[in-house]
């Protein structure tokens, strides 16, 4: 209850050109939305563009005496980007559905929890790795991320030969998934 109260306080905030609601909403959910649109072949000046329509759409429905919020603001606020994004890519063709169909596929709450979900386990995995250790990070970093080879790797860390270093990102990589999980299930 709490929250809705406000949430509409900030959409009342907005109406009235509060510069301190904008930019609680702002800080509060631009992230989310770069994300999304870089996630999907934007850029960040995509995600600022589309979420500055987002806003600008938003102050005029919080203009009309009528406009009452019937979810999340930050679901209105991810589904207003998301349909812009979208409508976006198909006008450059890099999307082919048609974007009125998008709510039969997926609805928009479930397509935030997931992305929530999906960052909260990206912060998760990035703490996990942080606190592995060396040489197990930079071990693992360059096989995944640097897409370095066996050979590479073993020369590059003195492993007498791409099975050592075969062997010992292996046992890197058991440490950082019970790292995770360790604090994956502190998260639940």
């Amino acid at each position: 209850m709490k929250a809705e109260i406000n949430e509409q306080a900030l959409i009342r905030g907005l109406a009235n050109n509060d510069t301190k609601a904008i930019e609680t909403i702002y800080k509060a959910n631009f992230n989310m939305i770069q994300s999304f649109v870089v996630n999907n072949n934007g850029s960040y000046d995509d995600a600022r563009d589309v979420f500055q329509e987002a806003m600008i759409a938003l102050y005029e429905k919080a203009q009309g005496e009528s406009f009452v919020l019937t979810c999340k603001l930050n679901t209105y606020i991810y589904s207003i980007c998301k349909r812009l994004w979208l409508k976006r890519l198909q006008q450059l063709g890099k999307y082919t559905n048609q974007i009125d169909s998008i709510e039969e596929t997926v609805s928009v709450e479930e397509d935030l929890e997931m992305h929530l979900r999906k960052n909260a386990e990206f912060t998760i995995m990035d703490r996990a790795l942080n606190s592995l250790g060396e040489p197990c990070k930079s071990l693992l970093e360059g096989f995944y991320i640097k897409d370095l080879d066996m050979q590479t790797l073993a020369k590059d860390f003195g492993y007498t030969n791409a099975d050592n270093a075969k062997n010992q990102k292996y046992k890197c990589l058991m440490r950082l998934k019970k790292l995770f999980f360790t604090q994956y299930n502190i998260g639940d």
